[in-house]
């Protein structure tokens, strides 16, 4: 087992694993991130239960016959996986016999015998955050896990845990996941940002691209029309969220770089952030991706886009 984590510069959005792409292309897109640098792949056990037939646990099944096909990747690559959201009536929750029933079916699926980082994919109200820590320690004692971090708990919840840790002498979230783009800076900067910086948790982000938004492939609210993206994407429709594509639009061919490149290398610059999440479906998006990770914008740059994406304090 590898002693350190190492995060890539990009981390590889797993949802569409089983989803959007089928098993062959999911097969010929890990290979290429993996080639390319991006060594680092997210999922969660509840990927893809949106999905009607599917029960949760396809994204992982995927992951698991990429491994089972090629066991030698599992030492090259950073693999997190979730638990924690509902899969079904009995099957949810943060309990110790529901983590220790849990993490059993994700390494089944997967095809390995630990993970790199398991996080707590939503806070569980009804069960004590001790108990939860507790069944991690024990997890790790196993060696089955590595690290343990957290997603989608509020700034009080995740100030809890990270409490409790201390107090009790429980293993500490590590890696917190939160929403965060140039178009969703407000939550994470004033609400987690003093966390993460005071306990010195690693930030991996998720909706990076805001759905797509930042690619800049929709400039009309009227694109939407019959998308199933239309609820996700219309708040970016403000004067705001156009004003800063447009300055991307002006850096673009300065940096010979598509506009979603430009947004990621930003989020990739903020001093807290250690790597943002994005999905691929083709080659061609992925190869973007590869790009997204080298790109380095001047400090200029990065100051403009700040100014044209801050949100007001009040």
């Amino acid at each position: 087992m590898k002693k350190d984590i190492n995060f890539s510069k990009i981390i590889f959005g797993g949802n569409v694993f089983g989803w959007t792409i089928d098993l062959e292309k999911s097969m010929a897109l890990l290979d290429y991130a993996l080639e390319h640098g991006i060594s680092s792949i997210d999922t969660a056990d509840m990927y893809s239960t949106w999905v009607e037939g599917h029960h949760g646990g396809e994204s992982e099944s995927v992951i698991g016959e990429w491994l089972k096909r090629t066991p030698s990747n599992r030492e090259k690559i950073t693999l997190i996986t979730k638990v924690g959201a509902p899969l079904s009536e009995t099957q949810k929750g943060l309990s110790k016999k529901y983590i220790k029933q849990a993490i059993e079916a994700s390494l089944k699926r997967l095809n390995t015998d630990y993970l790199d980082v398991y996080l707590s994919h939503y806070p569980d109200p009804e069960t004590p955050i001790e108990e939860t820590l507790s069944t991690y320690a024990e997890l790790l004692a196993e060696g089955k896990i590595r690290k343990i971090g957290a997603s989608n708990y509020s700034s009080q919840q995740l100030t809890e845990a990270l409490t409790v840790s201390q107090t009790l002498g429980l293993p500490k979230y590590e890696i917190f996941q939160p929403g965060y783009s140039l178009v969703e800076r407000q939550e994470y900067e004033t609400q987690y940002r003093p966390i993460c910086e005071e306990y010195q948790l690693q930030v991996i982000t998720y909706f990076s691209l805001a759905a797509g938004f930042l690619s800049g492939k929709y400039r009309n609210i009227s694109q939407l029309e019959g998308s199933a993206r239309k609820r996700q994407l219309e708040k970016y429709f403000s004067e705001q969220g156009l004003n800063i594509l447009n300055t991307m639009d002006e850096l673009k061919d300065k940096y010979q770089a598509e506009l979603s490149e430009i947004a990621l290398a930003w989020t990739i610059a903020q001093p807290t952030i250690t790597a943002p999440i994005a999905s691929a479906t083709t080659i061609q998006q992925l190869s973007s991706l590869v790009k997204a990770m080298t790109l380095k914008l001047d400090t200029a740059d990065i100051q403009q886009l700040s100014l044209v994406s801050q949100y007001s304090s009040q």
